[in-house]
């Protein structure tokens, strides 16, 4: 059975409350016998370990919602590969327009409110192991680096977030004890040096893959990974190579190409691949699964029981197609309870909070449309069909054109393509797996686990770093790893580019990179969302130049009133 990393959270979040609630001298001067606090919560292995899961059940939240600081914000909107269909327009609370980006619209104040409230909890937990005795740990010295490594390691991938999305943010190098009002903001240089050196850390400290005690828990692979992250952002290609080929060759990790894992016999959609296993329930934590680098995880049927809403987010309201062109109900869906839910047990009930663009649903497989395994229909559906018995259309593909004529027509073509029909990434679905919510199947949510790091992001991110020190040979080498498991045409030296990688990407990562932080890296925000952002009613998401960063929140602007906190230009 897999060991929890969120079994303690009670005191944990009791502790850190306590923290960031304290801003009395008072308070602080008390010396604490009976009840949590930084003096007495760090004293121990087990208190320490309290304190990583902590950081951790927050980094899930990250993964795991669709609200303001969840992965929409930086997986899809507001770039090139996707938008908002349930409410395209302005006005959404998701990043459909750039004009929307004010200094108190929700994300950018939650974003900068959830960064640092992370930031803060990890300052606090790296101060009481630096002050903790090295004996208080089984494995003496190393054990103390261990969880200095990983609490260093989720500090720098927060500041990751937050200097690409703020630009010039506070440095805080460790933790605030009373209330400040005199903050000042750090320049990107000195912010990326700070990640730099955490990153350094924890490379050189964290148990290597496979010797981490619990699934999940970060190892040395992900830490060279963002490391080299951190050094084409400080535009160091070289460095970069170096940081990223440390990931790719002193470990175990390898491409899955062979099928694997609980979907083996058991294709709902008639056929699968390797690459449709990845995202299979219980296949991310697998031995044998070599590709799985950083996996964010979900507990089922314990008391821990978790859920996330990927299905909810990526996929069309297939089922508020009311009507067949002859005027029977459309979708008959599940039979539960006595009666039929009119939801989709494959499907679940997505909500089109997350459309993709045309650039991810055609634009990018053009070239390789019938032999690329990420544009099978197990992998990304593109055909949806009427399903009721009583009409003479039970079992043909769903097209609107069907309705021409009929008593019926559609009468809102918008709501068609945007909302109520668009291919959908199966990876995001779990089919004929949902256990909650059952009249809904599943209403959205899954079981599954989150994959927060995959090698074949490893291996685009060093072929980025190759184009930076001119060897278009080695990073097309890097790209036809990750085509040949996809069966994709190999890319040639004389044709890679940025683009190509960017594009790459959306092919392999779509929903699970953070799609904004590469735009920024690689400084094609504006000029892919410009071109590729076609929501209809936003079109380019009306991005200006300025927009690559966003304001700083009104809040921590007015807040500061014993230093200058200037605004970023433009808002």
């Amino acid at each position: 059975m897999r060991t929890s990393i969120i079994k303690k959270l009670v005191i944990g979040f009791v502790f850190f409350s306590a923290v960031l609630s304290s801003c009395s001298e008072a308070f602080l001067d008390e010396k604490p016998l009976d009840f949590l606090s930084p003096e007495n919560a760090y004293t121990t292995e087990t208190g320490i370990e309290q304190g990583i899961t902590a950081i951790q059940n927050r980094i899930r939240f990250v993964y795991y919602t669709y609200g303001s600081f969840g992965t929409m914000n930086w997986a899809t909107h507001g770039s090139d590969v996707g938008f908002n269909g349930e409410t395209p327009d302005r006005g959404s609370r998701y990043l459909n327009s750039y004009r929307d980006l004010t200094p108190t619209f929700t994300p950018v104040v939650d974003h900068w409110v959830r960064g640092f409230e992370i930031i803060q909890w990890a300052n606090v937990l790296i101060d009481g192991i630096k002050k903790a005795d090295a004996t208080i740990f089984t494995q003496g010295e190393a054990g103390k680096n261990a969880y200095l490594a990983e609490a260093r390691f989720f500090r720098a991938f927060i500041y990751r977030h937050l200097v690409s999305t703020y630009g010039d943010i506070p440095l805080l190098d460790e933790p605030t004890t009373k209330a400040k009002t005199d903050y000042v903001r750090a320049p990107v240089a000195e912010i990326h040096k700070f990640m730099e050196e955490d990153f350094k850390f924890a490379a050189a400290n964290l148990p290597k893959p496979g010797e981490e005690s619990a699934p999940g828990r970060v190892t040395q692979g992900p830490a060279w990974h963002y490391l080299a992250e951190t050094y084409l952002e400080m535009g160091n290609a070289q460095e970069a190579v170096t940081a990223a080929s440390h990931a790719v060759n002193d470990y175990d990790y390898a491409l899955m190409t062979e099928r694997f894992g609980n979907r083996l016999g058991t294709d709902i959609l008639g056929s699968g691949d390797a690459y449709f296993d990845l995202f299979g329930y219980t296949n991310h934590n697998l031995p044998n699964n070599t590709e799985a680098m950083w996996v964010i995880q979900v507990e089922r049927g314990t008391s821990d029981e978790t859920t996330i809403n990927s299905a909810y987010i990526y996929g069309p309201r297939y089922f508020d197609i009311a009507l067949t062109p002859d005027g029977k109900k459309a979708t008959l869906g599940t039979f539960y309870g006595g009666k039929y839910t009119g939801i989709s047990d494959t499907l679940s009930r997505p909500c089109a909070n997350g459309r993709g663009t045309n650039l991810v649903h055609y634009y990018i497989w053009k070239d390789n449309w019938d032999n690329d395994i990420r544009n099978a229909e197990h992998n990304l559906r593109r055909n949806y069909y009427y399903d009721n018995p009583e009409s003479a259309y039970d079992g043909h593909k769903i097209d609107f054109k069907l309705y021409e004529g009929t008593p019926y027509p559609r009468t809102n073509p918008l709501d068609d393509t945007i909302r109520l029909m668009f291919p959908t990434f199966m990876k995001f679905h779990d089919p004929c797996n949902y256990t909650v919510q059952l009249p809904r199947a599943g209403s959205g949510n899954t079981h599954k686990d989150w994959y927060a790091l995959r090698f074949a992001e490893t291996l685009l991110l060093r072929a980025e770093a190759y184009l930076g020190i001119n060897r278009p040979d080695l990073a097309a080498a890097d790209v036809n790893v990750v085509r040949a498991r996809a069966n994709a045409k190999p890319v040639s030296a004389s044709t890679i580019d940025i683009d190509y990688i960017l594009d790459e990407r959306a092919r392999e990562l779509y929903g699970e990179e953070w799609r904004l932080i590469a735009l920024r890296r690689t400084g094609k925000l504006i000029e892919r969302v410009r071109k590729y952002n076609d929501n209809p009613l936003c079109p380019g998401a009306h991005i200006e130049e300025h927009n690559f960063r966003w304001p700083i929140p009104q809040t921590q602007i007015d807040l500061n009133i014993d230093a200058e906190f200037p605004q970023n230009p433009g808002y």
